[in-house]
C-alpha cells in the first residue's frame, strides 16, 4: 500500500549539507514545512568522517583574495571564479555561525580559533576540532536541526524516483528500509544533498552508503551531471581497508618516506622547477600531485611492496606522543585498531585511494538545477568551486555555504509555489510497481549483484585511475554498456519487504552503473591533462579547446552525451600552477 505525506521543502540526504540546508529553510520561512530524506540516521552520514578541518580566512597575514587564489590555480583553473568569490566570502561567517551553535573548534592559548595548514593553501586557514572536525562539525548541525519543530526526518529511507510535473521536481518516492514500505513525499522544492560516489571504485576512503544515488536521480530527471571525469585520489590510504589518513597528519609536520626512508617528494616539480627543493612544503602538496608522484615513485621501483600492494610511509614519530595525542588522536586510534601499529613509534603504511569526486550535480551559485524545484548541495553537486582538484578543507565549507544558499532559495521558491496535484500519485504507483515486478517478485535472473559490481569497480580502477588513456577509457565505456544490460537479468534472492538489504543493494548498483558512464564518458571526452584528469595521451593541460566544464546528459535510450559549457573567469587569468615557492 502506497504511503502519501507532502511538505513544502524535501531535503535528499542528512549529511552536512543536508542538515544546513534544512536549517536555512526554516530560517528563511519557519512557515514551511521541511522534511529530510537520509539512507541512513543523519548521524552516520559520511560527513562524521572528515577529520583535518574546514578552511575559513581568519589570521590577520590572510586574505580573501589568496584563499580564491588558492582555490582557482589548485583546480587548475576550471573553478567558476564568482562561485569562488562568493564561497570564500562566506566561509568565515559559517564557521563562525557554528562556533556559536556550539562546535568545539580548537583554540590557541590567547582563546583565538587554532588553524592549521592544508594541502595546496599557502597560508594557515584551516579550522579543526583535534583530527574529527566533520564528526564535530555534523553533530553541531544535527542538534541545531532539532530545535526546528518544522523540520521532519525520513530516517533509514531510500529515495527511488524524482516525482516530476511538466518538468519541474515536486517531491520524491523513497522506501522505508524497515518495513518495505514504498513512501511518496511531494514538495513544492527538492534539494539533493546525497554525497559522491566513490564507491564506483574498488578502494576508497568513501563509506558504503556513497554510491552515487543522489546524482544518478537527477541524472534520470533530465538534468545534466558536470566534471564528472575529475575524481581525487587521496594520497594517504590505509592498505586493504582504505581508511583514510588525514592530511592533518601532514599539516602537523608528517613526512612521506619511499622503501629508502627518503622524503621523495623532493624530487617531484609541485609547480615550477624549484632551485632549492622547499621540505615543508612538499607533503602539503596539492592531492592530486602528491598522488602521481606515488605512480611515479612505483615506477621507478621505490615503494614498499606490502600484503596489499605497494605503499610508502607516513611518519609522525618525530612528532612526539604529546603533539600526536593532542592535534591527531584519532590518527593513532585508527592505526591501533586497523593496522596494529603505533604512529608514535612506527611507520604508516599508506597508498593513494579515491577520496572525492570534483564533478556532480549541475548548479548555479544558489543550488539551482536547470530542471525548476530542483536544487543541490556539497559533494553530490557541482557549482564549481573545485575544478579540476579540491584542496583539502575545502569540501567541509563547501557543505555549509552551499547547503545555506541552496536551502534560503528553495525555501524562496517554494514560498510562491502551489502545492503540487495529487496526480503525481500516479508516477509514484508507477515506481512501487516497477520496484515490484523489477526486484521484489522476478524470479529468474541469472545476474549477480556482487558479480556486477566487482567488475565495475575494477573496469573503472584500471580505466579511469590516477593515470588514464583513451584506449582505457574506450574499453571501459564498451564493458559499462554490457554491465548496463546485464543489469536487466540480476536476480534477487531476497523477496521479502522488511531489511531486505539486497534490494538496496540492487538500486545502489543501478545508481553507480550510471554514474560510472558518466565518468568515463566525460573523461574520454577531454583530450588533455588537467588537475586529477591525467590522460597518458595528451598530457599537456589545453585551454584553448578545454578550459570548459563538460556536461554529461542522458539521452533517451539511455546513454551518455557530452557538452561543454564555459568557465567563469572574473579576475585570475589562467596560468601555470605553481608550488614549493
Amino acid at each position: 500500500m502506497l504511503d502519501i505525506s507532502s511538505h513544502d521543502v524535501l531535503l535528499i540526504g542528512g549529511g552536512g549539507a543536508g542538515l544546513r540546508a534544512a536549517i536555512a529553510v526554516a530560517e528563511t520561512n519557519p512557515n514551511l514545512s521541511v522534511a529530510v530524506i537520509s539512507k541512513v540516521y543523519p548521524m552516520r552520514s559520511h560527513t562524521v568522517s572528515a577529520e583535518g578541518g574546514a578552511a575559513g580566512v581568519i589570521g590577520k597575514n590572510d586574505s580573501l583574495d589568496e584563499h580564491c587564489y588558492d582555490t582557482i590555480s589548485g583546480g587548475d583553473w576550471l573553478p567558476d571564479q564568482d562561485a569562488v568569490e562568493a564561497f570564500v566570502k562566506e566561509a568565515p561567517l559559517e564557521l563562525m555561525r557554528l562556533e556559536h551553535w556550539g562546535c568545539p573548534w580548537n583554540r590557541e592559548p590567547d582563546g583565538h580559533i587554532a588553524v592549521r595548514p592544508f594541502g595546496g593553501m599557502k597560508k594557515e586557514r584551516t579550522w579543526f576540532a583535534a583530527d574529527k572536525t566533520g564528526f564535530h562539525m555534523l553533530h553541531t548541525l544535527f542538534q541545531t536541526s532539532l530545535k526546528y519543530d518544522a523540520v521532519a526526518r525520513y530516517d533509514e529511507y531510500y529515495a527511488t524516483k524524482l516525482l516530476m510535473d511538466d518538468g519541474q521536481v515536486q517531491g520524491a518516492v523513497a522506501v522505508e528500509l524497515s518495513s518495505g514500505k514504498v513512501q511518496a513525499i511531494t514538495a513544492k522544492a527538492v534539494i539533493i544533498c546525497t554525497g559522491g560516489c566513490g564507491r564506483v571504485f574498488p578502494f576508497t576512503t568513501n563509506a558504503a552508503i556513497k554510491t552515487g544515488d543522489g546524482m544518478a536521480l537527477t541524472y534520470r530527471a533530465g538534468a545534466p551531471l558536470k566534471d564528472m571525469e575529475f575524481i581525487q585520489y587521496h594520497p594517504t590510504g590505509l592498505p586493504f581497508t582504505g581508511i583514510l589518513i588525514t592530511e592533518a597528519a601532514r599539516a602537523e609536520g608528517g613526512y612521506m618516506l619511499n622503501k629508502d626512508g627518503y622524503r621523495y617528494l623532493q624530487d617531484y616539480n609541485l609547480g615550477t622547477p624549484q632551485p632549492t627543493p622547499v621540505l615543508r612544503s612538499m607533503e602539503l602538496g596539492p592531492r592530486d600531485r602528491l598522488s602521481q608522484a606515488f605512480v611515479k615513485e612505483f615506477e621507478r621501483g621505490r615503494t614498499v611492496e606490502g600484503p596489499y600492494g605497494a605503499v610508502v610511509h607516513l611518519d609522525l614519530r618525530h612528532l612526539g606522543e604529546k603533539k600526536i595525542e593532542a592535534k591527531l588522536p584519532f590518527v593513532r586510534e585508527l592505526c591501533l585498531k586497523y593496522e596494529n601499529l603505533d604512529p608514535v613509534r612506527e611507520l604508516i603504511p599508506v597508498r593513494p585511494v579515491v577520496h572525492y569526486v570534483m564533478g556532480g550535480i549541475h548548479t548555479d551559485l544558489n543550488g539551482a538545477t536547470p530542471l525548476q524545484g530542483l536544487f543541490a548541495a556539497g559533494e553530490a553537486a557541482c557549482v564549481s568551486i573545485n575544478g579540476a582538484n579540491r584542496l583539502g578543507s575545502n569540501s567541509l565549507t563547501e557543505c555549509l555555504v552551499f547547503g545555506a544558499r541552496a536551502g534560503r532559495a528553495a525555501a524562496e521558491f517554494a514560498s510562491v509555489q502551489r502545492p503540487p496535484g495529487r496526480h503525481l500519485l500516479a508516477q509514484a504507483a508507477e515506481e512501487e510497481e516497477r520496484l515490484q515486478d523489477r526486484f521484489l517478485n522476478k524470479s529468474g535472473g541469472r545476474e549477480r549483484i556482487a558479480t556486477l559490481r566487482e567488475e565495475m569497480q575494477k573496469t573503472m580502477e584500471q580505466s579511469a585511475g590516477i593515470y588514464r588513456s583513451g584506449e582505457s577509457l574506450q574499453h571501459a565505456a564498451g564493458k559499462l554498456r554490457e554491465l548496463q544490460e546485464r543489469f536487466e537479468d540480476i536476480g534477487l534472492d531476497d523477496h521479502s519487504r522488511a531489511f531486505n538489504t539486497e534490494l538496496v543493494a540492487a538500486l545502489e548498483l543501478a545508481s553507480m552503473l550510471d554514474v560510472a558512464e558518466s565518468v568515463i564518458q566525460c573523461a574520454l571526452q577531454r583530450q588533455e591533462s588537467r588537475g586529477a584528469h591525467q590522460r597518458t595521451d595528451f598530457p599537456a593541460r589545453d585551454d584553448q579547446k578545454y578550459l570548459a566544464h563538460s556536461l554529461v546528459s542522458r539521452q533517451a535510450d539511455g546513454s551518455p552525451v557530452v557538452s561543454y559549457a564555459p568557465v567563469t573567469i572574473t579576475r585570475w587569468p589562467p596560468a601555470e600552477r605553481v608550488y614549493g615557492k
